[in-house]
């Protein structure tokens, strides 16, 4: 299972989406506060968000109440800055990936910190950057790819 962490997300709609892409891969979600909406029962409920049942959906106060609370072993960092193409990491089961928010990326010190954990997806020199949901879908799948898809549904139902 890979680990998805959300550093102080902002968007919800971006946040739902990430959801989204857990429940359909078996990623388990981890949101790093402050968040810039609202996760509440009541929240998810009237956002119609009916697949959020089946995510694993883990909360904390910082980065420090993160690392307190997990053991991580391998660990990536996505951001436009980073030294190194996301298809040059060799992904591993169990691995947790992390993404900043949507208007600044992850802190620079924490960037600095984990250097050669830090990976960018390609992309044109004038876009800026990809939105959060897209980065995340497109590193997970890339993940899952490698480790062959593991407990992920490999054949559609269309008829000849």
């Amino acid at each position: 299972m890979l680990n998805i962490v959300l550093v102080e997300p902002e968007i919800p709609q971006n946040c739902g989406n990430i959801a989204r892409t857990c429940a359909a891969t078996g990623c388990r979600l981890h949101l790093i506060r402050p968040l810039g909406f609202d996760i509440s029962e009541k929240a998810v409920r009237r956002a119609g968000l009916d697949y959020w049942h089946m995510v694993e959906v883990l909360d904390y106060e910082n980065l420090e109440d993160f690392f307190a609370k997990n053991e991580v072993g391998q660990m990536w960092c996505l951001s436009t800055k980073a030294p190194r193409s996301y298809c040059e990491a060799a992904f591993r089961d169990g691995d947790y990936l992390f993404f900043g928010r949507e208007t600044k990326g992850l802190p620079e010190d924490f960037l600095r910190e984990h250097y050669d954990q830090c990976l960018r997806i390609p992309m044109r020199r004038e876009a800026r950057s990809l939105n959060l949901s897209n980065a995340v879908a497109v590193t997970v799948f890339e993940a899952l790819r490698q480790l062959s898809f593991p407990h992920l549904q490999d054949y559609g139902k269309m008829r000849e």
